[in-house]
């Protein structure tokens, strides 16, 4: 009977726009693939190589994520399990254990082992980190489109002192997440100036 290991990651709990994303990805033993590591510490094109040897060559893999309305709603560590949990869940079997990158781990279908810098350290977490990042980054470029003023096809959501500078220049869009300081403060000076020009 074959024992399924998946690595869980994601990518964008930081940023103060756009979705968080996770992957889950079962490696494939007869099928290694070299290169793997922490997301943060490849290039973009790295990424984007590996990204591509994971999907033709996992023996499963899943993406979930969870929406700005989500985070805001139940903040962004539950977010974050949601969006873990949902690409779980998409997974072609159900795993036997899933390592899950940092300190915490969602309520899964399986047994869970957390690993602090697990993407450093677990192939199959930086397999997850990988397919998190680069999914998250494509999404970041799409909705820069969408929401031109703000730049996120280069910083994706986090921020940085230009995002901070459109932010205020601008105010927040439909993809600022609300419960986050810099963007909840755009929405109190405003309630501020709104109650001393009554």
């Amino acid at each position: 009977m074959e024992y399924f290991i998946t690595g869980v990651d994601e990518a964008g709990r930081g940023p103060l726009a756009g979705p968080v994303v996770a992957a889950a990805v079962i490696l494939n033993p007869a099928k290694p693939i070299s290169g793997l590591a922490d997301s943060k510490q490849l290039t973009a094109l790295q990424r984007e190589a590996l990204f591509t040897v994971i999907i033709e060559n996992a023996f499963s893999f899943g993406v979930g994520r969870a929406e700005v309305e989500e985070i805001d709603r139940v903040n962004i560590l539950q977010a974050t399990f949601l969006a873990m949990q949902r690409a779980v869940a998409a997974l072609s079997v159900i795993p036997h254990l899933a390592l899950i990158d940092g300190n915490r781990s969602p309520k899964l279908p399986c047994k869970t082992k957390a690993i602090i810098a697990g993407d450093q350290t677990e192939p199959a977490i930086s397999a997850a980190s990988i397919l998190a990042k680069v999914t998250r980054d494509r999404e970041m470029q799409h909705l820069d489109q969408q929401f031109p003023l703000y730049g996120f096809a280069k910083h994706k959501g986090y921020s940085t002192r230009d995002h901070l500078l459109a932010l205020k220049q601008h105010g927040p869009c439909d993809i600022h997440r609300r419960s986050f300081a810099p963007v909840t403060q755009f929405y109190v000076e405003k309630t501020i100036n709104q109650l001393e020009n009554s």
